[in-house]
């Protein structure tokens, strides 16, 4: 599957230090120590509706893990799915009368076009659920044949995961027994499903339904895959298992989540999946977490269409930590726009003040489990420092020298900007 155009990404002097991230499995802020190649797989969207802000914040989330890598001097092996063969997509194309795939390939082209607009780096594995159905279904046969699944015996052909042989199950959410019966209710899961060995089994493979497109399947089964054991295929067939990060939304630490540890460990006998779970949090309107359930969406594209400033978007979702569940509102996109506004207006000018501390500050807050909210706030008073001068026809402030770089031009902020924050002055 075509991902998008990358942005050119500037280069900074010197390198950043190593990222630290909030790990949900350990519940704490820990170091991410990657190999010289940094390895990470981020939950891609169901394409049956247009990238909403909750979208766009996660994945502007874990765009900044990608570009803090790179500051410090890491290749980045980013893989991102598309479920592009599931319930919702069926569902949604039905109600309209649309073919399904049309459907998906549209609105799979407007998340690439938003994208696009807020300058996320792309994934150098974009890959769609249709065509690692093979794959996929060799996976679950092989944990069929392992006896690690099972079929249920009501003619339908669908296989679920035995998770009474996954010894380290839950580890990944920490969450007891009760609330991953209630989460799997409310997430796509079927607890009170008649047959399964233990209420909390996941679904490996659905068996062909009437009106559903199916696809070859395990022993000759035809169906589809479920959702958990795509992302752990695709996981498995791109970057391998111990895998730097899995990232997504704070919605996916269960079932979603858990259930890919589950399958990749089964199947290769190794762990950990991800060295590192992340999550980012969630975006509400009026009160409420943004969701399609609820209707109450305001969509990327949108924006774009009314004329905002992609990067405004972009501003208004960093200026939030990643792990603080929080409201969009008029006023915070108001208040992005004129932060973009005083950026621009103090890196046009000749002369600024020193940049090498905007640098150091922005390093250090983004390496601290993403602290944007600091790292704009070190922005901020850089371009106060160089506008208020200028206002009054006085000169910036001295620079210290550096060598090889010029600190004093504002050029430099830009860059620093520019190449890791993602905003494009």
């Amino acid at each position: 599957m075509l991902s998008w155009p990358a942005p050119l990404l500037p280069t900074l002097p010197g390198a950043g230090p190593a990222l630290r991230l909030f790990d949900t499995a350990r519940g704490e802020v820990v170091e991410i120590s990657p190999d010289r190649t940094a390895r990470m797989y981020v939950c891609g969207i169901t394409p049956y509706d247009a990238t909403h802000l909750g979208h766009a914040a996660t994945y502007l989330a874990f765009d900044l893990v990608n570009r803090v890598w790179r500051d410090a001097g890491h290749a980045v092996h980013y893989v991102q799915n598309v479920t592009d063969a599931d319930d919702p997509l069926f569902e949604r194309a039905n109600r309209d009368g649309e073919d399904w795939i049309v459907l998906g390939m549209r609105e799979t082209a407007l998340f690439r076009e938003d994208m696009t607009a807020l300058r996320v780096l792309p994934p150098e594995d974009y890959v769609g659920a249709v065509e690692s159905i093979p794959r996929i279904a060799a996976h679950v046969e092989a944990l069929w044949d392992a006896n690690l699944a099972y079929s249920l015996d009501d003619g339908t052909g669908d296989v679920y995961h035995d998770i009474a042989q996954a010894p380290g199950f839950g580890t990944e959410s920490g969450y007891d027994e009760a609330t991953m019966l209630r989460l799997s209710a409310e997430r796509g899961g079927d607890p009170d499903r008649a047959g399964k060995r233990n209420a909390l089994d996941p679904l490996l493979w659905r068996g062909v339904r009437e009106g559903e497109p199916s696809w070859p399947g395990p022993r000759g089964v035809p169906g589809r895959p479920g959702w958990h054991v795509e992302c752990a295929s695709i996981a498995l067939d791109t970057i391998g298992m111990g895998f730097d990060v899995q990232g997504g939304g704070s919605d996916l630490v269960f079932p979603h989540h858990e259930y890919s540890a589950v399958h990749a460990e089964a199947l290769t006998a190794t762990k950990p999946f991800a060295r590192a779970y992340v999550h980012a949090a969630m975006i509400g309107l009026d009160g409420k977490k943004m969701s399609k359930s609820r209707g109450n969406l305001v969509f990327v594209s949108r924006l774009r269409g009314d004329g905002v400033d992609p990067m405004g978007v972009r501003l208004a979702l960093l200026s939030g930590h990643y792990r603080t569940d929080r409201a969009w509102t008029p006023d915070l996109l108001t208040a992005a726009l004129a932060r973009l506004d005083t950026w621009r207006r103090a890196t046009e000018l000749p002369l600024g003040a020193p940049a090498g501390p905007v640098l150091a500050a922005v390093r250090e807050r983004l390496t601290d489990d993403l602290d944007t909210p600091g790292a704009l706030a070190a922005v901020d008073a850089w371009a106060s420092a160089t506008l208020a001068p200028a206002a009054s026809g006085d000169a910036p402030p001295a620079a210290a020298s550096l060598d090889d770089w010029d600190e004093q031009s504002p050029t430099v902020v830009r860059d620093v900007v520019d190449a890791l924050l993602g905003i494009a002055l």
